[in-house]
């Protein structure tokens, strides 16, 4: 713990002093790659990455989503998914220290669940990161699981998706919640699994609305036959 509450704060540190004084991306998301590297490997969790072949990072950007289990999931992604990409985070993210400060440095986009306006704000934001080439990350169940299955999937990123016309990529987490469950701080060590699935789009499923629907339900679909502890 002290030696991953040093690597926190150091990688904060980088983030936020390189984003202040380069327009660069490679402080905005690379320090938070080494950053979770380090904390799977103090942890002692293998990761094991399959279908890195589905995401192709010349043909992107994605709105990348996945099943949300644990705090590692954060380590996960970050640390394994190959490509930039900035997160759609719940504003509380932006009150914790160090970490908070990072975040908002590497132009992250904050969501306010509180503020009607909130909405237009994430969907201009989204607009920025996907013109500049960089892919977005959201969590469609907007939480943590509780008991280790997913939960119902909101549809946020798939509006977005098909407003700013780019593809989804599902992602399936597998083993984080093993590592540490919601409320607790005992960590245990553990195999993990992240697999990548081929990009759809929204198109592929019909004229709208309703394809905002077939597409949230298909994608679940998908991530939970992928997951064992998924009926």
């Amino acid at each position: 713990m002290p030696i991953f509450v040093v690597c926190t704060i150091v990688a904060a540190l980088i983030a936020v002093i390189g984003c202040s004084l380069s327009h660069s991306n490679w402080f905005c998301f690379y320090p938070g790659v080494v950053w979770s590297r380090i904390a799977l490997w103090l942890s002692l969790c293998p990761i094991r990455i399959q279908g890195r072949e589905n995401l192709d990072k010349h043909h992107g950007p994605y709105v990348v989503v996945a099943n949300h289990q644990g705090a590692f999931d954060i380590f996960m992604m970050y640390g394994y998914l190959g490509v930039p990409f900035k997160w759609v985070l719940k504003e509380g993210i932006r009150k914790i220290p160090f970490m908070g400060r990072a975040c908002k440095a590497a132009g992250f986009i904050f969501v306010d669940d509180t503020k009607p306006s909130s909405i237009k704000y994430t969907m201009r934001s989204a607009q920025r990161v996907l013109a500049e080439n960089t892919s977005i990350f959201i969590f469609p169940e907007g939480s943590r699981t509780q008991d280790g299955k997913m939960a119902r999937f909101k549809k946020g990123a798939f509006i977005m998706a098909s407003e700013l016309n780019v593809p989804i990529v599902p992602v399936a987490i597998d083993g984080s919640f093993d590592v540490l469950k919601r409320g607790s701080l005992n960590v245990h060590a553990h195999k993990l699994r992240l697999t990548i699935l081929p990009p759809v789009r929204i198109t592929d499923y019909g004229e709208a609305p309703m394809n905002i629907q077939l597409a949230t339900r298909d994608v679940r679909s998908k991530l939970a036959q992928i997951l064992p502890n998924e009926p």
